[in-house]
């Protein structure tokens, strides 16, 4: 078995052997060997060199002036055939004696460079006069100069213990720097956000892991409320030393167990690489707390062709308490997968962590808001936190806060940033003219005659003077953006002193924290403070850039994801409701009375006094074909979402039979058109702002009633997936034909404002109780308002046929 060798190590003796045919050299010398070695990718030698400090470049230089001294082959006959040296024969034997030595079954390439440096060659005479990197600490090195002695134990760090019982060990090398997150280094390197408002949670995973037993935490919450937050907030308290006696310095790792499972092609290899990881755990000594994100991956992950899953492999160690471990998945994975596994489940013990309101969300906000100033180079209002948190609850109804407001937050910033470092619209639209007049002026150098040059002539007089103006507002926009860019590199100094501040204070280094506290943090400011001044000052006559960012912005994403108009988030949309009904007048003919109905209830919703889970309005649309119901539909549509296409449309007549229900929200499990949603959830999923239009409501089956009652009462719907589809947003319509006739009575062409008010009352009396008899009762108390359409008069018709006539020939004439 020890006369095999591991697949890296065969790589290399391959690229020794293409080295020296390269070379055109007969043979295979240590010096060949030596190159391949510190050249090979994802070598441990390399990982070994590092660890070191040895300069890897000036090595490689010496190892190729050193071949270049090997006599070439004298016969081209000769080529192809290779022999070994002596010095590659004695290489080859001593590391055959190393893996053997260190109970390996292969040699591998770690055998094969011990053996480079314990062999007297001249590859080991190379070895010997290696430099080291400046940052490098080579005087810890026992000679002072890189040695057999002083390598095994670096060699011996790295491997940790581990045998060499496959082709491919290097993936069980540093297991935890290859495969996890130390989260306790990076809150140390002030890479990690701080964390706001979750005091009670942190508390909470603190005391758990302080139990003498069942002391493993799960974190259990939505995506996005701030789960690897807490874990976080906890590594920073353990930087802070603020927590107690049995947690200070331990180091949480955040394990990738995705990264642990990738390339592993054999069976077997998975299984390993967990194991090397628990033994790793295992020799610092209680040090690490695992932190598994997605902790319900942990069931079946690796499990392929029978081989135990990863759950299996930690579940003896969480048992003996030998490894401790924090968790983070979803309340429905952790039913699924873990509440499933009566074992796995028993070894961790459940925090519920509950989405922030938006009052905690503004908090932790104002919380981060210095790190997102600090990376974008602007400033943010706290008007813009205010409406990230309150616009992202009310319209991103798909995900959780704090997350989905940040990322509010964080798009709103870069976009600015975007504008600072482009160029601004005015001076773009300069460069446009400027390239519009050259192509004229070249078109007109083709063409002979007097006029061609007097048009010449004038082009060139008005070239100059556009670009004298292009060029006088660059060099505006340069300086602006110049005096912006130099502010926020001050706040990126400050926001590095600040850090290097926390580490002196860990370090007791008082000098260093006075040093910089009082000295180059104040000048630092004062400097900033006359920057600004300065900007102020250009600002009030030249000002191209904006470089806070308000509730606008804010509002403007919200939009670019959503589709709703920006008008719809900001105060705007209060003076285009209170024109509501004259621009509806425009699209809908001799409706008075039902755009005034459908106006008074929209802009109750939009006022505040309808709840906010319901729809933003409901209406049952009464009244016989062809008075304006879907022309209401589309213009309310068009109205509110200024998008013609917001218009979801059901036609009720295809769910007369009880089975075609299960369309509106899908088929359930195990039946077919499962995968492909449902037609009502899907659409407003996608397009969660929109008037849903349901034609014809009376011919849908009794069932399709029960799903309309849990969206006119709760605003949401949930699939055959478990997908919630929320409709607070949404218009919802519904229209029918019912007590048509008692409207027909009133005469041919009529119209119902020309009658008498007793016989109008009469009518809609008739009209509610052909409506109460055909629905039922809880239906008809959830609408908000029930909206008869008048039969049109010869007046409107007339009106109509003009409006239908002009759209005509408008699409005449563009054909």
């Amino acid at each position: 078995m020890n006369g095999n060798f591991t697949n890296k190590a065969q790589e290399a003796i391959l690229a020794a052997q293409d080295t020296a045919r390269t070379l055109g050299q007969q043979q295979i010398d240590a010096l060949h060997l030596l190159l391949a070695l510190i050249s090979q990718e994802g070598s441990v030698v390399l990982t070994l060199l590092q660890k070191i400090g040895v300069d890897l470049e000036t090595l490689k230089k010496k190892a190729k002036a050193a071949l270049d001294k090997i006599p070439v082959i004298a016969t081209p006959q000769a080529f192809g055939q290779f022999y070994l040296t002596q010095d590659m024969a004695k290489i080859l034997d001593r590391a055959r004696q190393e893996s053997v030595k260190m109970s390996d079954e292969f040699i591998s390439v770690e055998h094969l460079f011990l053996a480079l440096l314990d062999t007297n060659t001249k590859a080991k005479e190379i070895l010997d006069k290696a430099g080291f990197l400046q940052s490098a600490s080579a005087t810890s090195l026992e000679f002072g100069k890189l040695n057999y002695a002083d390598t095994l134990k670096a060699l011996s760090q790295i491997r940790g213990g581990t045998r060499i019982t496959d082709p491919e060990p290097e993936s069980k090398y540093q297991v935890i720097e290859k495969y996890a997150r130390n989260l306790t280094q990076l809150a140390m390197a002030g890479k990690l956000d701080p964390v706001i408002g979750r005091e009670n949670e942190i508390r909470r995973l603190m005391q758990v892991l302080s139990r003498r037993t069942k002391n493993n935490p799960v974190l259990i919450g939505e995506a996005g409320v701030g789960k690897t937050a807490i874990v976080e907030g906890l590594a920073q308290k353990i930087i802070r030393k603020d927590v107690p006696e049995s947690l200070k310095d331990k180091e949480i790792i955040a394990i990738d167990l995705g990264a642990i499972v990738a390339g592993t092609r054999y069976r077997g290899e998975f299984e390993d690489r967990v194991k090397a990881l628990l033994k790793e755990v295992n020799r610092a000594g209680g040090r690490y707390i695992l932190f598994i994100d997605e902790l319900h991956t942990l069931v079946g992950a690796g499990a392929a062709e029978g081989a135990i899953d990863a759950s299996n492999l930690l579940k003896p160690a969480l048992a003996r308490g030998e490894l401790k471990a924090i968790g983070a998945t979803t309340l429905k994975e952790y039913q699924k997968y873990i509440e499933r596994d009566a074992a796995l489940e028993r070894r961790f013990q459940p925090i519920y962590v509950q989405e922030p309101t938006i009052e905690d969300t503004i908090a932790v906000l104002r919380g981060i808001k210095e790190k997102y100033e600090v990376h974008h180079g602007v400033k943010i209002k706290d008007s813009a936190l205010v409406a990230a948190a309150e616009l992202s609850a009310r319209y991103i109804t798909d995900r959780f806060l704090p997350d989905k407001a940040v990322d509010l937050m964080d798009e709103a910033t870069a976009a600015l940033r975007l504008e600072i470092e482009s160029q601004p619209v005015e001076l773009d639209q300069l460069n446009q003219e400027i390239q519009k007049m050259e192509i004229e002026k070249e078109a007109l150098k083709n063409e002979k005659g007097v006029s061609s040059k007097k048009k010449i002539t004038g082009i060139n007089r008005g070239l100059a003077d556009l670009q004298e103006k292009a060029k006088a507002l660059e060099l505006k926009w340069k300086t602006e953006r110049d005096l912006i860019q130099s502010v926020r590199g001050m706040r990126k100094e400050i926001d590095d002193l600040n850090f290097q501040t926390e580490v002196a204070q860990r370090e007791a280094d008082l000098q260093k924290v006075a040093e910089i506290k009082y000295g180059k943090i104040p000048n630092l400011l004062k400097e900033i403070q006359r920057k600004e001044k300065e900007l102020i000052r250009f600002q009030k006559k030249n000002r191209l850039l904006k470089e806070d960012v308000g509730e606008e912005e804010v509002a403007r994403v919200v939009s670019r994801w959503t589709g709703i108009p920006i008008t719809r988030l900001i105060e705007a949309e209060a003076k285009k409701l209170e024109k509501m009904e004259e621009l509806l007048s425009k699209r809908v003919i001799g409706q008075a009375e039902a755009i005034s109905a459908v106006s008074r209830a929209i802009r109750r919703s939009r006022a505040g006094i309808s709840e906010e889970s319901r729809p933003m309005g409901s209406f049952i649309f009464l009244g016989p074909t062809g008075v304006g119901k879907t022309e209401t539909a589309r213009a309310l549509a068009e109205f509110l979402f200024n998008d013609p296409a917001a218009l979801v449309r059901l036609d009720m007549s295809e769910y007369m039979e009880k089975h075609t229900v299960s369309k509106m929200i899908g088929s359930p499990p195990g039946y077919v058109g499962y995968e492909e949603g449902g037609q009502l959830t899907d659409k407003i999923r996608r397009r969660p702002y929109a008037v849903v239009l349901l034609d014809e409501v009376e011919k849908a089956h009794p069932e399709v009633f029960n799903i309309l009652l849990q969206i006119l009462e709760d605003g949401r719907l949930t699939d055959a997936k478990g997908r919630v589809a929320s409709f607070r947003n949404t218009i919802l319509i519904m229209t029918s034909n019912i007590g048509s006739e008692h409207i027909a009575r009133m005469g041919a062409l009529g119209f119902i404002g020309n009658g008498e008010e007793g016989e109008k009352e009469n009518l809609k009396e008739k009209v509610m109780e052909a409506l109460k008899s055909s629905f039922r009762p809880e239906f008809l108390n959830r609408i908000d308002e029930v909206v008869i359409f008048n039969h049109l008069g010869k007046q409107e018709i007339k009106f109509s046929t003009i409006s239908a006539s002009r759209k005509s020939k408008k699409s005449w004439n563009w054909k």
